[in-house]
């Protein structure tokens, strides 16, 4: 067995070729040859970027966060889409992220600041918000917000236990967090009608994300394994 992922990169770089019989304008096949030349090191280069690309979501705490919290979110996360989770050093909440009431934190302005190439999931105890014209709202409360696609999302757990028990807010908090995460992976909002999956629309109602369980419909399933390769 092979220690490492195989990539041809390591066969074709030994490979000699005679470059002067390739470039001499006089040969007819000149295009030709120097596509099939250039054609296995692009074959070789993604092959490398494949086999090395890290399947990796980092979870980010803004703000003192529970340990017991980050460990249950990481646990789910590596169950549930087979990524590794890490969890990085807690940043310090800023005033030029707070909402403009400067009670609570504004989704966009965190994502907009912490935005990143890793996939990255923020989580923070403190409350989230984001103007929402159909409710006529500067500061509509949210559970979570995520780009879609993109690499960066963020999860307030300060809604999410609100009359509810611990085994009941660690089921929410799952949920939310997997959700989310499906946004960045370029899923939209469920339209199967499938009352269990979690990518439905919460519209903002925590009975919507008590009636969702830890579950992708077939729909979802299938548009995750084609867009992003990954088949659950």
């Amino acid at each position: 067995m092979l220690d490492k992922p195989y990539c041809s990169a390591t066969l074709i770089i030994n490979r000699r070729i005679k470059f002067s019989q390739l470039v001499n304008p006089q040969n007819s096949f000149y295009l030709l040859k120097m596509k099939r030349l250039l054609l296995p090191f692009y074959l070789a280069i993604t092959c490398c970027l494949s086999c090395h690309r890290p399947k990796v979501v980092y979870i980010q705490p803004l703000g003192h966060v529970e340990e017991s919290t980050m460990n249950l979110v990481k646990a789910a996360v590596e169950k549930f889409y087979h990524y590794k989770c890490i969890v990085k050093p807690e940043l310090s909440s800023t005033n030029d992220i707070l909402a403009d009431s400067k009670t609570r934190y504004e989704a966009n302005r965190i994502l907009s600041k912490f935005n990143s190439n890793e996939n990255t999931l923020i989580l923070t105890e403190q409350d989230i918000a984001v103007v929402n014209p159909e409710r006529h709202s500067k500061e509509w409360g949210i559970f979570g917000l995520g780009y879609q696609p993109g690499t960066t999302c963020v999860v307030s757990v300060f809604r999410l236990k609100q009359n509810a028990s611990i085994a009941l807010f660690h089921d929410r908090l799952i949920k939310v967090c997997l959700h989310e995460i499906g946004h960045n992976f370029g899923l939209p909002h469920c339209t199967s009608g499938d009352t269990r999956c979690l990518m439905r629309d919460a519209k903002g109602s925590i009975k919507e994300v008590d009636q969702a369980q830890v579950f992708l419909c077939p729909q979802c399933r299938k548009q995750l394994c084609s867009g992003s390769g990954i088949c659950l």
